[in-house]
Formats: C-alpha cells, sequence, structure tokens
C-alpha cells in the first residue's frame, strides 16, 4: 500500500513544476522541503531602503566570518542582513573539497529554494548545444534534439511569464514572450555600433522571467506586473517574477491533490530489489529528529544536482552498492558550473543630460558568437554577456559623502557607464564530480559533500578571449575610461548553476538518465533538476530545467496510465 501517487524530493525551480504536472493530471502528490516553510506576507522583508536598515543592510563582517563565509562572497549582490534567512548558513551546513580546490554551494533550504532568490535571466539552448558533444568528441551525445523540446519550452514559457523580444537568432531561439524591458537610450547606440563593427554579434534585451502583460491564469494565481523596483532579492510581494512559491506550487495546491511537508531531509531512496522499483522515500525530521519512511508509487528527484546525486549515492543495496541507479557509475559525475570573471567597463558619451525612470530587472544580453558566427578560436564552445548601460549621476559613482547634496548629484543625469560580464560554458569531465565523505557527516548523520572540481585549459583560454572581445566591443561604441582586469576565474558552483551530475544519454552503461530523464535502472524514478544535463550551454539553465521536468512529468503520467510504472 502507498502513502501517495507520487512524491517529488525538493519545492524548487524544477520541483515546483514537477508538482503542478502530476497533481493537475489527478495524482496525489507529496512534495518533500527540507527547509521551512515561506510565507511571503510573513517572511518577505521589509522594503525600506538600506540606509534604513541596520548595518545598511549589510551583513556584518563578524557574522560572515562565523555563518556565511561561503554564502556571501559568492553571492555578496543578493545576500543581505534582512533576506540572510534565505541563505542557510555555512557552519550548519558544512561540506569538503578535495587538497588544492574550491567550491562553492550556494544554497537556500525553504519553500521554493533558490526560485526566490535567482536573478530571473531566461533563455533556451539552442539547436547546436544539443549536438556539440558529438560533434566535438566530448562526453556523449545528448539523446534528444533542440525540436523535440522546443514545445515544451513554449508550454513553460507561458505560463512563468518571460518578458524579451523575438530577435531571430538561430543560436538563442526565440520563445512565447510578454513584451520586454526597452533598452535605454545608451544601450541602442552601444548596441547600433557593436552590430556594425562586428558582423554577427548582437545585443538584445535580456530576457527575464517577468510578468509584463499578466495573463488571466497568472492573475488568477495572484500574480501582478513587475513594478521595476528590482528589490527582486528581497521577496516581490507582487509575484511579478517566476518562482514555484509564487506559480507552480500555488497552481499544484489549487487541485486540492497537494501536500507539503516541511523541515523534511531526505536520506535515502528505498529500493525493491524484486519489483525493481522505488518503493518509499526515507526522511529525517529536520527539527526533531524523527526517522520515517513514506511509500508511494513514483519518485522525482528535484533536490538540486548535488543533493540529488548524493541521495543515490546513500541509497546503496546490494543490487546497487555504489548507489541507487548508478550501474554506469556516472552519478556524482560531469558536475559543471558556468564560468565568469572576464568583464570590462567603459564610458558612453553623448547621454549626459538624459536619465532613466525605474529599475529594470535586466538590461542587455550579447547571445554566443563564438564558433557560431566568428569560427577559428583557440577553444570549444563559447559564452554570452550580460550587462547594460546606466548613468552615473553629475557624481559619476564616484563622489564620496553623505547629505543632500550627494543624493542631488547621484541623481542628476551625468555619464553613462556600460558594463558586460561573460557567462561561459564549462566542458562535462568525468573526474569533476561530487561523492560522499567517507568519515564527515552533518549534524543530522549524513555524509558531507565532497567535491573535486576544476576548470580546463578550455576554460581558462575562453574567459581570457571574452576578456579581450569585451574591451574591443566597448571600444568600438566609442567608449573611454575601459576598465578591464585580468580574469578572475570564480570558482566553481559560484555562479549556482551546478548541473550533470545524473547526466542523460541513450546508453545505460555511460549515462544514468534516458532521453525523458528517466533512470535507466529503476522505471519510476525521475531526476529533473540540473542532474540531467548532458552539456552545460552558456546560456542560464533554468528555463531548461522546466521544459525538461514538464516533459518528464507528462512521460511519467503516460506511463502510470498504462501500468508501466
Amino acid at each position: 500500500m502507498t502513502d501517495f501517487d507520487a512524491i517529488v524530493v525538493g519545492s524548487g525551480m524544477s520541483g515546483g513544476w514537477a508538482a503542478k504536472e502530476l497533481t493537475e493530471q489527478g495524482l496525489k502528490v507529496l512534495v518533500l522541503e527540507r527547509g521551512p516553510e515561506i510565507r511571503p506576507e510573513r517572511d518577505y522583508v521589509d522594503q525600506l531602503p538600506p540606509w534604513q536598515q541596520k548595518n545598511l543592510d549589510r551583513i556584518s563582517q563578524e557574522e560572515i566570518e562565523q555563518h556565511y563565509y561561503r554564502q556571501y562572497p559568492g553571492v555578496a549582490y543578493a545576500v543581505k542582513e534582512s533576506n540572510k534567512h534565505f541563505w542557510v548558513k555555512d557552519d550548519e551546513h558544512p561540506y569538503e573539497t578535495a587538497p588544492d580546490t574550491r567550491y562553492d554551494w550556494l544554497r537556500g533550504y525553504h519553500t521554493g529554494g533558490r526560485s526566490i532568490m535567482w536573478s530571473r535571466q531566461s533563455y533556451r539552448m539552442g539547436p547546436q548545444d544539443f549536438t556539440a558533444n558529438k560533434e566535438d568528441g566530448i562526453a556523449i551525445d545528448w539523446p534528444v534534439r533542440y525540436d523535440e523540446i522546443a514545445p515544451w519550452y513554449d508550454y513553460v514559457e507561458q505560463f512563468a511569464g518571460i518578458a524579451g523580444n523575438r530577435d531571430g537568432l538561430s543560436q538563442l531561439p526565440d520563445g512565447q514572450f510578454q513584451p520586454g524591458f526597452e533598452l535605454t537610450c545608451a544601450e541602442r547606440e552601444f548596441k547600433a555600433r557593436v552590430e556594425q563593427a562586428f558582423p554577427g554579434r548582437n545585443v538584445i534585451q535580456a530576457r527575464v522571467a517577468h510578468l509584463t502583460a499578466a495573463t488571466q491564469e497568472q492573475r488568477d494565481l495572484g500574480r501582478s506586473n513587475c513594478q521595476l523596483r528590482n528589490r527582486c532579492h528581497f521577496g516581490c510581494v507582487y509575484r511579478a517574477y517566476f518562482s514555484s512559491l509564487h506559480a507552480t506550487l500555488p497552481a499544484a495546491e489549487r487541485t486540492g491533490n497537494l501536500t507539503m511537508m516541511h523541515n523534511a531531509i531526505v536520506q535515502s531512496l528505498e529500493y525493491d530489489e524484486t519489483s525493481n522499483r522505488v518503493t518509499g522515500v526515507r526522511v529525517i525530521d529536520a527539527v526533531s529528529n524523527e526517522h520515517s519512511t513514506i511509500r508511494a508509487r513514483l519518485v522525482f528527484l528535484n533536490a538540486s544536482a548535488i543533493a540529488s546525486a548524493m541521495i543515490l549515492l546513500q541509497s546503496r543495496s546490494e543490487a546497487f552498492p555504489n548507489g541507487l541507479a548508478n550501474r554506469s557509475d556516472q552519478v556524482g559525475r560531469n558536475l559543471m558550473d558556468h564560468v565568469s570573471g572576464a568583464s570590462a567597463s567603459g564610458l558612453i558619451h553623448g547621454f549626459e543630460n538624459r536619465s532613466v525612470y525605474g529599475r529594470r530587472p535586466g538590461g542587455i544580453y550579447i547571445p554566443r558568437y563564438a564558433n557560431i558566427t566568428e569560427r577559428d578560436k583557440p577553444y570549444k564552445r563559447g559564452f554570452g554577456y550580460q550587462g547594460g548601460a546606466t548613468p552615473l549621476g553629475n557624481a559619476g559613482g564616484n563622489m564620496a559623502g553623505i547629505g543632500r547634496a550627494f543624493k542631488e548629484a547621484h541623481s542628476a543625469p551625468g555619464p553613462w557607464r556600460v558594463n558586460i560580464g561573460a557567462f561561459g560554458e564549462q566542458l562535462p569531465n568525468p573526474d569533476n564530480r561530487v561523492t560522499l565523505h567517507p568519515t564527515k557527516t552533518d549534524k543530522w548523520g549524513n555524509p558531507q559533500a565532497l567535491f573535486d572540481v576544476s576548470y580546463g585549459e578550455n576554460e581558462h583560454v575562453m574567459l581570457e578571449e571574452a576578456r579581450k572581445d569585451a574591451v574591443a566591443m566597448l571600444e568600438a561604441a566609442g567608449c573611454t575610461d575601459i576598465v578591464s582586469n585580468p580574469v578572475n576565474l570564480t570558482a566553481p558552483g559560484n555562479r549556482i548553476h551546478e548541473m550533470g551530475s545524473c547526466r542523460m544519454g541513450s546508453d545505460p552503461d555511460s549515462s544514468v538518465l534516458n532521453n525523458y530523464c528517466q533512470t535507466h535502472d529503476v522505471p519510476n524514478l525521475f531526476i529533473t533538476d540540473g542532474s540531467f544535463m548532458t552539456s552545460a550551454a552558456c546560456q542560464n539553465p533554468s528555463l531548461t530545467y522546466m521544459a525538461f521536468t514538464a516533459r518528464a512529468a507528462r512521460h511519467a503520467l503516460n506511463l502510470l496510465h498504462d501500468n508501466q510504472l
């Protein structure tokens, strides 16, 4: 006898989609969230300006050193005194790295996971991204192609709400967009000059998961249009940006088929060798430390690329001595992130008497051109740039002080600065991995994560070339006072796009999942967080997680209907 039709482990970006799709088709679904419940009306922080916040809304150095020594340096732009409860304390959730390596595992344990803290850039992978491994002879081939996933991109974009422009670029396919956020006057000039100087390079509006023309379905869920405050990392009371807390989980809840369990740490999965099925999920209550097993016909792992791999590795049995569904020995391997640390900025002239109104949630995006419209690069794959052009005010961004004169100088028209920074693709490598620490455990008795991840020569060469290209584009745009520091390749994990630990593929001997994110070894187990990624591409990956999750859930439902699970 089962307790639920399906269990979804994790309530974040992909877990919310799994819950929505399964409940809407009539399944009784339990979502297990390892952190506490977040209620926007209670837990979203006061929208006071920084100067009215404790420590100007900065976490004290003492507290950083004690609790946030990994979280804060990794995402200092988003971790504040007022919203630090959205991020885990590093001393309470420790992990280890191999000698002479570093890994930043940046997390939020609560309803919605990191979907309430993400930066919302939303891009499709292109046709070239699904064939790159095969063409380059790297790792293994994706078992799907773009045309197979395109309808699911359409589906999730319409529900989530993506603001953008249809730009007609083959490497960055257009989607189902709501009106995008217009470029500033300086960005339009930068776009014109760069595109004239570099045919094949494009400067477009950033595509972001924000409502600008809310549909009736979105309004029915309590969502409304973006108010251009750019206070998103503190929690949006308008529910304008997409998160599972504001969209997919409420959609699942309105079916009457959803049960949420918080403070539920998944230790492992229960496997029955006779039926070759997962029969239950072993759970530890984070508060009481009580242990229980909850049973279901179907399990979706959406705990994150790292946590899902660790759950499989902890689920050992006689049939799977190296971890559940790990006959291929690929669980935990091929861990990827995006690489950054190559940027440049400069002053663009002719707009000193102009200003802007409001604070957009996204600026410009320069889609990948390397090894697409420009060949003969000294590296494989490529990168895209995120950035923008904004006025600095008469203070020029450098005037120190306080008081009325200081504020008026900053708000008055003045110079404009263009900033662009590259996000590049990390190649898959089976030696980049997360495993279970052999001796160290957390306070609930679960093994700590042990990371052994490093960048290869391709990532180093790529980012140095990206830095040079950034300077060249600023020069072509007529910018002055150009600043571009030496490349500082950020630590793996720092971009918070971890993926690849349970890659999909056609061959069970070299992959964990099939083309529907279903484990080769255990038919009723699906993994649809970043784990399934066979390569990283260079686009922000969350939209791809959504599309693959919706597709996988529909496939699982069809199998259930046909009594194949």
